[in-house]
């Protein structure tokens, strides 16, 4: 019974505050004369707390145009603010801003849903050592990492030096797929120094750049390292989940003035891995057995980091020097 009045209070309030909103929007228009998405154009400044906005309302719109336009092809999307310009009777000739501001919020809204897709298709395409590209790939990350080491065979106990669990890296590959490898290939190529560094500290955590002296003061006399391939795995799930749930779209939204890319997801992956690295050196745990509360630590971080409309993760990281901040 209990259960039965609270979902019946549930939906009388959806109605309620439904019906309230529909007629809050009516009389702002009726006193500014202008819609919602002009009021949210001409009113929030571009980036993440525009496109949001404009996201909620088309979603939320009793419009069949409004509510599909978030969804539309990207070639579709000029004609798409056409037809709404015609929807709301605005002139385009006396607005001319409106349409290029929803054309950028319908760019990072429809390039996002389409980033999910290209993430999620790497993600479920499984190594393939019988793939010429895929082995390409892992012996570059070989290469990049270790490049004054040669690889004595394809099957190797090398593999453990740089974070693997087996002598053959494929099958730690199975839970992100194709994706842990391009991430981690990407961050190899792209940040090189920045990985070896990582890589080296991982396997040597207390010949970090720590002076003697942070070490003493933070206690880590006994600093344990992580498999730098693993961690670098693990941390492409939590990017991946992260993009998944929404919670990427502030990053996107102010940092890809335009449709964000896999570039932009990987550049993201190597701020995460750079990040976490950091992090598990100053919770200095006690061994890899923490290595989930630590992880979970730093995921409640970010998230909370993202919940800021203004966040953008890295504008200004190495591997993101090609990224604008609007």
């Amino acid at each position: 019974m209990k259960h039965f009045l609270r979902m019946l209070i549930q939906v009388c309030l959806y109605f309620y505050c439904t019906f309230l909103w529909r007629c809050l929007k009516f009389v702002m228009r009726k006193l500014t004369g202008r819609c919602e998405l002009q009021r949210i154009c001409y009113n929030t400044k571009p980036g993440a707390s525009r496109t949001m906005k404009i996201e909620t309302s088309l979603r939320g719109s009793k419009s069949k145009l409004l509510q599909t336009s978030v969804s539309v092809h990207l070639d579709a999307i000029e004609k798409t603010i056409e037809d709404i310009m015609e929807l709301k009777k605005i002139n385009p000739d006396i607005n001319p801003q409106l349409g290029i501001s929803l054309q950028a919020c319908l760019l990072q809204i429809v390039g996002y849903r389409n980033l999910i897709a290209d993430v999620e298709k790497l993600r479920r395409e499984p190594y393939d050592s019988d793939n010429p590209q895929h082995e390409e790939m892992l012996l570059k990350l070989w290469k990049f990492l270790k490049p004054d080491t040669p690889l004595a065979s394809r099957i190797s106990k090398q593999w453990c030096e740089i974070g693997f669990q087996g002598d053959d890296p494929k099958t730690d590959f199975r839970g992100m797929g194709l994706l842990g490898l391009y991430n981690l290939q990407y961050f190899a190529e792209r940040d090189t120094t920045a990985a070896q560094q990582v890589l080296s500290d991982s396997l040597h955590p207390k010949c970090s750049k720590f002076s003697k002296a942070e070490w003493e003061q933070k206690r880590m006399d006994k600093a344990i390292g992580y498999s730098f391939a693993i961690v670098g795995i693990n941390i492409t799930d939590l990017a991946y989940n992260l993009l998944v749930s929404g919670a990427l779209k502030t990053h996107f939204y102010n940092i890809a003035p335009e449709a964000p890319t896999l570039s932009h997801f990987q550049q993201t992956f190597c701020y995460l891995m750079h990040e976490f690295h950091k992090f598990w050196i100053e919770e200095d745990p006690l061994d890899i057995m923490e290595f989930n509360r630590v992880r979970e630590k730093f995921r409640k971080r970010i998230i909370k980091q993202l919940q800021n409309p203004d966040m953008a993760l890295c504008p200004h990281f190495a591997a993101s020097e090609g990224l604008i901040n609007i």
